[in-house]
């Protein structure tokens, strides 16, 4: 099976398709601090105790993930709230999903929007 020949960078890194260099692996880490600097704390966002208190209820009455059946340990906002207290806790906006959904494709399915 033939293989492709190994890139250059603009950095000046030769590397193997698919690989990514130390340049562009910091890059990323240090886009992501400054992100997370700007960002509210969890509990800034609307996650405070009473929070924790419904969430526990619906996962009670909600026991399986939506997208694959395992046992459902997150409530996921369908709709992003962005702030909007109003559609933070509407309840037909919620969704019981498992971690690896919740981390896996309905993440990455947000980051494409």
């Amino acid at each position: 099976m033939p293989y492709s020949a190994p890139s250059i960078r603009a950095c000046g890194c030769i590397l193997a398709t698919g690989q990514r260099c130390q340049h562009s692996i910091k890059r990323d880490q240090e886009r992501k601090a400054r992100h997370d600097a700007q960002r509210p704390s969890a509990r800034e966002r609307g996650y405070t105790s009473k929070w924790d208190t419904e969430r526990k209820a619906y996962l009670a009455s909600h026991t399986s993930c939506t997208r694959c059946g395992n046992p459902s340990t997150i409530v996921h906002h369908k709709t992003p709230h962005r702030g909007d207290k109003k559609l933070f806790w509407q309840r037909s906006n919620w969704e019981a999903v498992c971690k690896p959904c919740h981390d896996g494709p309905i993440q990455s399915w947000e980051k494409r929007q």
